[in-house]
């Protein structure tokens, strides 16, 4: 009697899988479902996104247009809304040279740059107390820090504005700097960064005779770059964009800032909209570039994890 013999598992499995043909076309179905949802979505994402480019796109472009050209292809619609046939250099230059708005550009700058530079230092020290400090009532200073950034500062700004006039810090850089230095959401940013610094770094510089200050200046300084970068973004652009509170406080036209004097040029019954968008891009490009600078700082100085 002849013994049969095995089957060898590899021909075996080759035919049976072959002998299946029915079941392979399921995974090739679900792959073509997803290619098909994959493709509705990124359409819809498109569609989203344009409507958010194209008003966008249409500044950028009606700002190198003449001012005549700007509204005349709205009605009917035609491609000459994002491809301009005339482009002209004379709304940045008119808007820059009358109307004090390069001025305003100058003092947007430096009030900007003051509040970022005083305001880190004041942000730091807070959240370095509130992180590395154990005293009574820690947590509902930081509770009030917490709240500080959640009131929205138009709530405050009148009676606050009032009371720096009576300060006499009306019409001055200074009454415009004050108010972004205790930005309560850089506060909260570092302190957070600060909690994640191991405590043996500030136990061995304290060993070496190092102060606090210098504890924080030496040690939490170098390892917080992110922190800091996202907190003096938070800070610049706070200022940037600020429109209610140089409103309120200054009244002279050579202290006013940029968002203000922009505002100005428009007139009662007409508008130059040529110099209104180049103004507006000038007030977007400073932070988008800014932002743009910086953002490798924010992946880069992370601190190591592990202690020796």
């Amino acid at each position: 009697m002849t013994t049969p013999l095995p089957l060898d598992p590899v021909v075996h499995g080759r035919a049976r899988v072959a002998a299946t043909p029915a079941e392979s076309g399921a995974p090739a179905g679900r792959r073509a479902r997803s290619r098909a949802s994959t493709a509705f979505l990124t359409a819809i994402a498109a569609v989203v996104g344009s409507a958010f480019v194209v008003p966008a796109l249409w500044i950028l472009i009606g700002s190198f247009r003449p001012n005549l050209d700007i509204l005349s292809n709205l009605s009917p619609l035609s491609w000459q809304l994002i491809v301009p046939t005339r482009l002209t250099l004379a709304n940045y230059a008119g808007l820059l040279g009358s109307d004090g708005f390069a001025a305003a550009l100058v003092n947007s700058l430096v009030v900007c740059l003051a509040s970022v530079a005083l305001g880190l230092v004041i942000s730091a020290m807070a959240a370095y107390a509130l992180s590395v400090f154990n005293f009574p009532g820690r947590e509902a200073v930081f509770a009030v820090v917490v709240i500080s950034f959640m009131v929205p500062f138009e709530a405050i700004a009148i009676p606050l504005s009032q009371l720096f006039t009576t300060w006499g810090l009306g019409n001055t850089l200074t009454g415009l700097i004050l108010p972004g230095l205790g930005n309560g959401l850089a506060i909260f940013n570092l302190r957070q960064y600060f909690l994640g610094i191991p405590r043996s770094y500030r136990e061995a510089a304290m060993i070496d005779g190092a102060s606090e200050p210098r504890i924080l200046a030496s040690v939490f300084f170098p390892m917080s770059g992110p922190a800091l970068t996202n907190s003096a973004l938070l800070i610049f652009l706070g200022q940037w964009t600020a429109y209610l509170w140089p409103l309120l406080m200054v009244s002279d036209r050579n202290k006013q800032l940029a968002p203000v004097a922009l505002a100005a040029t428009f007139g009662e019954h007409s508008a130059n909209y040529g110099e209104n968008f180049a103004g507006a891009v000038l007030l977007s490009l400073v932070p988008a570039v800014s932002i743009f600078v910086l953002q490798r700082f924010f992946g880069r100085l992370s601190l190591a994890s592990g202690e020796k």
